[in-house]
């Protein structure tokens, strides 16, 4: 065990980071700083983090707002990359972990601390996200992470340390669900959500309307961007932070944006779980939607390619490696002819794309139109097509001829 003087934990105030406080001064017989990173989880989820810290043993803790700049630094880019994790997860936690990540190492070196601390487990896949981004942006700090080492094994273990310790905490052995939430989305694992063949409960979820409840009433939400960035929501001017809780109140409210997934995790395993992504949803919808009015066929088919790629690199956490800055630029690339409207309708669960525009729109009515149009010579087709075949053509001729 390497000594350490001075570690820095990532905080969030439950039952697994509150039994790590001791856990660390117990095991490792240094100080324990807290820090907890506001990524847009819910005022209520910081409510009194400092004095929790501080009364479970650390001697400071620190909350930093990262709220603008998760949204305009890690979701946005994201979102011109295209990328959507096996075809439905929309990297909600994943997203997240970098620039906890990167504030996490920052606080370290402000207090001169010698470790970074995690409460992952060694089943998922946050462990590889947040050591893969210690690992790049701090590799001289030593990484702890508790539950690959202590012998404790469920909450009724970590409640009975900290009541040894007369440690209070709110938490009780019977927790349904595992969540995360940040200004993106809210994640659902583990009670019946372990059986695929249950359906989820109505208790399940927490940030949207149950589409079968939702207005009788469609809505329609008119979203601008300006090279590839959110710029107005219904005429208003918007950060991008601003914009997507803007969103996801106008989406949630339509039962927008449920999923209920099994995926494939990085450490080997599949598990399930239900995701809500109001907001999220219908920007990915618009994005794309504008993408197809200012892309070409063949610049479409790389950025869709790019997508895939970025997919699994926000997902392994690999954001802070050449192959992300890489795939990034060239989502940026496209990004910069990313500009117009984009009017989204909102009813029972769906979000459709209706209108759009753009300046850079490639679309030409005088070419579409099935009417009479004096551009268009549909007789230059046919050369078209027997040189766009020509390959086949002779391949087809050559095994007549055999």
């Amino acid at each position: 065990m390497r000594k350490v003087n001075k570690v820095v934990l990532a905080y969030s105030g439950g039952l697994d980071t509150s039994a790590i406080i001791p856990w660390l001064k117990e095991n490792y017989d240094c100080e324990v700083v807290a820090f907890a990173a506001d990524v847009g989880q819910g005022d209520e989820e910081l409510e009194g983090l400092k004095e929790k810290a501080i009364a479970t043993g650390a001697s400071e803790c620190y909350i930093v707002d990262l709220k603008e700049e998760f949204v305009k630094e890690y979701i946005f880019p994201t979102i011109t990359t295209g990328a959507v994790y096996e075809g439905e997860y929309l990297l909600g936690t994943s997203m997240a972990r970098p620039v906890i990540a990167k504030a996490q190492v920052e606080i370290a070196r402000k207090v001169g601390a010698d470790a970074l601390c995690h409460g992952c487990t060694g089943k998922g896949n946050d462990q590889v996200r947040f050591e893969g981004a210690f690992n790049a942006l701090a590799p001289d700090l030593a990484v702890i992470a508790p539950w690959r080492e202590w012998d404790m094994v469920s909450r009724e273990d970590l409640l009975a340390y900290l009541a040894e310790r007369n440690i209070k905490t709110t938490a009780s052995a019977t927790k349904i669900y595992s969540r995360d939430a940040n200004a993106w989305h809210i994640s659902h694992e583990g009670g019946e959500l372990e059986d695929p063949w249950c359906e989820p409960s109505k208790q399940v979820w927490t940030m949207t309307v149950d589409p079968e409840e939702a207005p009788d009433q469609a809505e329609r939400v008119n979203l601008t961007f300006n090279e590839g960035a959110l710029t107005h929501v219904n005429g208003k001017e918007v950060s991008p932070y601003e914009g997507l809780v803007e969103l996801n109140t106008l989406a949630a409210a339509h039962g927008v944006g449920r999923i209920d997934i099994v995926e494939n995790r990085l450490v080997g395993m599949k598990s399930r779980g239900c995701y809500e992504t109001p907001g999220g949803t219908v920007l990915l919808k618009a994005y794309k939607a504008l993408e197809t009015m200012v892309l070409d066929k063949a610049s479409l088919k790389h950025r869709e390619q790019l997508a895939l790629e970025f997919s699994h690199v926000m997902y392994d956490g690999r954001w802070f490696t050449p192959l992300s800055d890489a795939l990034i630029a060239g989502a940026a690339s496209f990004a910069k002819y990313v500009t117009g409207e984009i009017v989204v309708k909102l009813y029972k669960g769906q979000a459709t794309v209706t209108q759009r525009q753009s300046p850079n729109s490639l679309y030409s009515e005088d070419f579409a139109t099935f009417g009479a149009d004096d551009v268009y010579d549909q007789k230059h087709a046919e050369g078209f097509i027997r040189l766009f075949s020509l390959s086949s053509r002779i391949a087809a001729l050559k095994k007549q001829g055999e």
